[in-house]
């Protein structure tokens, strides 16, 4: 896609539920084609972002711009148990009118035999191709995905980030991945977000993240990671 600026444009947004401030000037931009992270602890404000990119929210100030077609994978999969894996993809491309699901099952081959399955006996990891092949079905020019690896054993998880690669060197497809496996996020991503509080405490290249104190002492356990 082409567009004069980000994909994903945040500016000064603050988000609050009541009283009590969620998201204090927030300000974060995701270019075409970028794959971007946004780590943080539990709590810090990572979902109310997503939700309000998603229009799920309404913010008390600042903006959300998005230029392009963006997507939400949810956190926690929120598939629909009782529906078969392919109905499931369908529901995801109604508001476009697509109906047809042999590119997702072109990215995510795993799922074709599987397309006949109720969603609800799959795995968490079958669950979660599911989730991401649902958003697929928009043709976003954007994913934001919200806890990819949430309940996931590693192996699980690096098989979706190698689809995750793919999807983004074949198709162009841009990332903003929330996770709190900030070792996970940096080793994906080339650049990064790290929200704590309600507030961005740092953002950098993903080496420069991981080269820093402030991340390799409260996310990496001190060891710092090739960001590259």
């Amino acid at each position: 896609m082409r567009t004069s600026g980000p994909l994903v444009e945040v500016a000064e947004l603050t988000v609050r539920y009541g009283a009590a401030t969620a998201l204090d000037r927030v300000s974060l931009t995701v270019g075409v084609g970028e794959l971007v992270a946004l780590v943080g602890p539990n709590g810090a404000g990572k979902s109310t972002l997503v939700d309000t990119l998603s229009g799920i929210l309404v913010p008390a100030s600042g903006s959300v711009t998005v230029r392009g077609r963006l997507a939400h994978v949810p956190e926690g999969r929120q598939v629909f148990g009782d529906l078969s894996v392919e109905d499931n993809l369908r529901l995801g491309g109604w508001r476009i009118g697509e109906r047809d699901t042999a590119a997702v099952y072109a990215v995510l081959p795993a799922l074709t035999e599987l397309r006949r399955r109720r969603a609800g006996l799959l795995s968490g990891g079958e669950q979660q191709m599911v989730a991401v092949g649902r958003a697929l079905m928009s043709r976003p020019d954007v994913l934001v995905i919200d806890e990819l690896s949430l309940g996931l054993a590693p192996l699980v998880v690096a098989d979706l980030v190698r689809h995750l690669r793919e999807l983004n060197a074949w198709r162009g497809v841009a990332v903003l991945l929330i996770e709190q496996n900030a070792r996970l996020a940096l080793d994906l991503c080339s650049r990064a977000y790290v929200l704590e509080a309600g507030r961005i405490v740092a953002e950098g290249t993903s080496a420069e993240l991981a080269a820093s104190s402030l991340v390799s002492d409260a996310y990496l356990g001190g060891v710092v990671v090739d960001g590259e």
